[in-house]
């Protein structure tokens, strides 16, 4: 049995779709952001529309609350939604009642494990040994 090759007249090969400066910007970028890291090299990340901005500082105490007030907003929604369909409102729907509360028990899954992974780090930092 013999194995002809593939037609390729009239076709373009896929790797002439592929936009490569696309990804030598990326490359330059890891380069750079590891050159950073390393101390040797204080330049700007080139990105792939020019030179970032440093990123700006964000406070911790104000990021954890806005999590936790998204967390509180999908419970509630889903409180709220749960009631109404319970209550006989058409306009609800069982598996939009069952989907919201799905994503409130992801998100306060997700805000427990991260408390959870704070307090370790917290008793690991309380126990070092300076």
């Amino acid at each position: 049995m013999c194995v002809s090759e593939p037609n390729w007249k009239g076709k373009e090969l896929a790797t002439s779709m592929i936009d490569t400066s696309r990804i030598e910007a990326m490359v330059a970028q890891l380069k750079a952001v590891a050159a950073r890291a390393q101390g040797t090299d204080m330049a700007p990340v080139q990105g792939i529309t020019g030179v970032e901005k440093p990123a700006t500082r964000v406070d911790f105490a104000s990021v954890l609350k806005n999590s936790l007030d998204e967390v509180n907003a999908a419970q509630d929604k889903s409180k709220q939604m749960s009631e109404s369909f319970s209550m006989g409102n058409d306009d609800v729907n069982l598996s939009d009642v069952m989907i919201s509360m799905q994503k409130a028990s992801i998100s306060f899954q997700t805000s427990l494990q991260v408390r959870n992974k704070l307090v370790s780090a917290y008793r690991d930092i309380m126990t070092m040994q300076v």
